[in-house]
């Protein structure tokens, strides 16, 4: 029908062209606008670029980034292919005020919804590292020289200087700056130590606590046993008698090297700074960086009578007061390592007494074709 009716009822004009182009054109936009949302939802969830190298693309997003700034880096990576798309899709999902800093593993062809979800979900990859107690300063840049992600150079650091504990690192990091945090720790957590300190303490220092329970922790690989090497230790220094450890004369030959085989008679008897069985006392600085329970075990050692201890067979120690109980656990050490062996019982060997008063501990490895004879206590065996 060509005319309507007004108000009044009379037949209204026709329509204007205008008002015909105008219809016209809002379809036109209509369906415009329906093709890009089409096209933008197709992209959306369409695979994206495959990984340059692998199957996944390693991106970093640094704290504080702005959206233009994460998309070109994205961009740059090979992770998405437009970055006006990428910058619109976290626009209007209202993802560009949820996008959270950290290190991604972007799977290969990923989806752009792919990649807005992976970086608002914050499931960021993490590393770490670990310095184990009783771990070497020189063993703990190896470890950090090793590790693939971190940068720079560093040096060793003073002995028994860094806290051994699992530390979480970021790709990039400095192993200078891993080094400090884990000096700091190791201050922090000594000052904490000390100010728990018992009166059964040997020690006069926090330097002094470190150095004992770097032996302690080197002597032993079983926690529960810290406290009763502790507790002889203690007692040895109480009363004037020389500590003669294994570990602080390996120290004075690797400087914290893993030997790698027994000790040599030869070395037993050199003198170094750290060979406490040529010296009295502490040795100057500490064999290792001790744990928590080590240092706690110098500093509230039990009250015990032991002075001496040797392998068990177990894993373990077995500790005694007297040297006569401690020349039954030596001979019940050897008969033991000569049953691994494979060799007869070892006939029973008169006793040789050491007018100079040294006496190993039967833990030694003596040189080949040596012969192993026990000695009387002067500087007395552990």
């Amino acid at each position: 029908m060509l005319f309507g009716r007004g108000g009044n009822g009379a037949p209204s004009a026709a329509r204007t062209p205008l008002a015909v182009a105008l219809l016209a054109a809002s379809a036109t936009f209509s369906v415009f606008l329906i093709a890009v949302l089409i096209a933008g939802w197709s992209i959306f969830y369409a695979p994206g670029p495959s990984a340059r190298s692998g199957d996944q693309t390693i991106v970093t997003l640094p704290s504080g980034a702005g959206v233009s700034a994460i998309a070109q880096q994205l961009k740059q990576a090979g992770v998405i292919r437009s970055t006006d798309m990428f910058k619109a899709a976290v626009t209007l999902t209202g993802a560009d005020r949820r996008l959270r800093a950290g290190e991604y593993e972007v799977p290969s062809g990923a989806s752009l919804r792919t990649v807005v979800s992976l970086l608002v979900s914050g499931r960021v990859v993490r590393h770490f590292v670990t310095l184990p107690e009783g771990w070497s300063s020189a063993q703990a840049v190896d470890i950090l020289i090793k590790n693939p992600i971190l940068t720079g150079e560093v040096e060793v650091p003073p002995e028994g200087s860094l806290w051994p504990e699992t530390y979480e690192v970021t790709r990039g990091e400095s192993r200078a700056a891993v080094i400090r945090r884990m000096r700091l720790a190791h201050d922090r957590n000594l000052a904490e130590l000390w100010a728990q300190r018992g009166p059964s303490t040997v020690v006069s220092t926090p330097e002094e606590a470190v150095i004992l329970a770097s032996i302690v922790e080197k002597e032993t690989a079983v926690a529960a046993e810290r406290p009763r090497v502790a507790a002889v230790f203690s007692n040895r220094l109480r009363i004037g008698m020389r500590l003669e450890s294994d570990p602080t004369i390996v120290y004075g030959i690797t400087q914290g090297r893993p030997l790698g085989r027994g000790l040599r008679r030869s070395e037993i008897d050199a003198t170094t700074r750290w060979n406490t069985y040529r010296i009295d006392g502490l040795p100057p600085t500490p064999i290792a960086n001790p744990g928590r329970e080590a240092i706690r075990a110098v500093l509230n050692p039990p009250v015990t009578q032991d002075l001496f201890f040797v392998a068990d067979g177990t894993g373990g120690h077995a500790f005694a007061a007297t040297y006569d109980q401690h020349l039954a656990n030596v001979a019940r050490w050897r008969e033991i390592e000569r049953r691994r062996a494979g060799l007869p019982p070892e006939p029973v060997a008169p006793v040789v007494v050491d007018p100079a008063g040294a006496a190993p501990t039967g833990e030694m490895a003596p040189d080949a074709g040596a012969e192993v004879t026990v000695l009387a206590p002067g500087a007395a065996p552990r």
